[in-house]
Parts: structure tokens; sequence; C-alpha cells
């Protein structure tokens, strides 16, 4: 089986560069692909990907290299065994709020006696290798979503999870379960108390043995994130750096032609 290139880079002492993808297009995936991510996580949650699409998607990156993971849209045990058997090397899972959850989530991704996962890989053992079988459970990486006043509050028990790699922070819907409408909305946190929440679930993911992963809106908030010594820091997603691109592109043309 081909080897997660993000265990690799954790085992080396580095940090993660994850980017992620909202657009149900494999064209996209392709052109993010090439990019120099370390990692690329389709979003089936709130992105606008089916699971065919998706399918697609991980083809086009196949190509560059980079690592294929999922944001599945919630706890369901059919849509993580289908989209780890199409190829994907991690699981995303928002809304994780119990060590319940947790386990839960940990046997939908690990075959018997580790978890429940039905034995299946269909695409993947085609595109990871054909002793995936014997290998997935160490290469396949399941991430826990903490994002809720809940979640928040149950951390350290969610961490402790058997067969958990890490907690994956979601920190706009972190700042409306810990604040309400105190403060906007999104990523990039700068208030103290929203940092600190932060920081505490990475001390949390850091004192169980697992690996602490944040979403980030900004390239430079993403590099104090690897400051901060957590694991793996998504940057923005495809929507919003095109926007982004085409917002400059026209204000540039405009700024020059003076119109």
């Amino acid at each position: 089986m081909r080897a997660n290139r993000i265990r690799q880079l954790w085992a080396a002492g580095q940090p993660v560069l994850n980017g992620w993808l909202s657009f149900a297009c494999p064209f996209t995936a392709e052109v993010m692909a090439a990019q120099g991510y370390d990692s690329l996580t389709i979003d089936m949650q709130h992105g606008m990907v089916d699971f065919m699409t998706s399918l697609g998607m991980m083809q086009a990156m196949s190509a560059s290299g980079v690592v294929p993971m999922a944001r599945v849209a919630w706890l369901d045990p059919v849509e993580i065994m289908r989209i780890l058997d199409a190829g994907a090397y991690g699981i995303i899972c928002p809304m994780i709020e119990t060590r319940e959850d947790a386990e839960r989530l940990v046997s939908y991704v690990r075959y018997p006696p580790s978890g429940v996962r039905s034995f299946g890989p269909s695409r993947a053992v085609f595109s990871a290798g054909a002793d995936y079988g014997e290998r997935a459970d160490e290469e396949v990486l399941c991430f826990a979503m903490i994002e809720t006043r809940k979640g928040f509050d149950n951390m350290e028990e969610i961490a402790s999870t058997p067969g958990l790699d890490g907690l994956y922070i979601g920190p706009a819907d972190l700042a409306l379960a810990l604040t309400g409408r105190t403060y906007r909305t999104g990523f990039d946190r700068t208030e103290p108390e929203l940092i600190d929440a932060i920081l505490k679930i990475r001390e949390a993911a850091h004192a169980a043995g697992i690996h602490a992963a944040l979403h980030c809106g900004s390239a430079s908030y993403a590099a104090q994130a690897t400051r901060w010594k957590f694991d793996l820091l998504t940057v923005s997603n495809d929507v919003r750096l095109l926007a982004a691109a085409a917002r400059a592109s026209v204000e540039e043309f405009r700024k020059s032609a003076k119109i």
C-alpha cells in the first residue's frame, strides 16, 4: 500500500499543509493538486460535492501524489465506509461531541477487530495498493472535529479514544458555540478567549498522544499556528481562493484603467 505522506511528515517533525475542495469539479481538484499542498480534503458537508463527483476528484488528484482526504457530512457509517473504499486516505468527521461519538467514528474507519468497517475497497485496492486490506488501518487517518460546546467540554475524553489520530478544530462553529454572536463569524480567531480555547484543544490532543489540526482562512494565520505547534493546517478553500484572485484582478484592472 502507498504510504500516507501525512504520517511521513509527522514522523519527520513537519507540519502538514492541507487544501480544501468545495467545488464539485475534478478539473479544479486536479489544478489544486498541482500547487504543492501535502493533502487535499474534499468537503462533503458544506461543499457542493456528492459521492460520484468526489470519486472523480480523487482520480484527478492521483497523478500529483497529494494525499486525498474527505470531510464527511455526518457521523454516518455508510458515507464514511464508501468514501474510504473510493480511496480517501483520511476522514474528518464534524460535530463529534462525546467519547461515544469518537468510538463510533473510529469503528467506521477501522477494520475488525479494531472496528466494524466492512471489507470492499473497490477503488482503494487499485489506487492505494493490492495489500490495502492488510495495511489500511496503519495508513488511513481519522480526525474528530471539535466545534460545539459539548465537544469542547468533552475534548479530553474524545482525544483519548483508541484509534483516533487527531482533533480537528472548526473555529467558525467553535466561536458560535462558545460565544454566540458576540464576535464575527468565520476563521482566523484573534479574540483572547477563543485563542485560549483553540490552544486548549491542541493541548488535549497532544496530551493524548495524537495530532492537532486547525482550519485557517489565510496563509499568515496558518503560519502563526505552526508556531503554536499545530500539526496540520488547512488554508482557505478553492472557492475563497478563486474569489480573492478574481477580485484582485478586477480591482487591478479598474485601478490601472482608471475606470
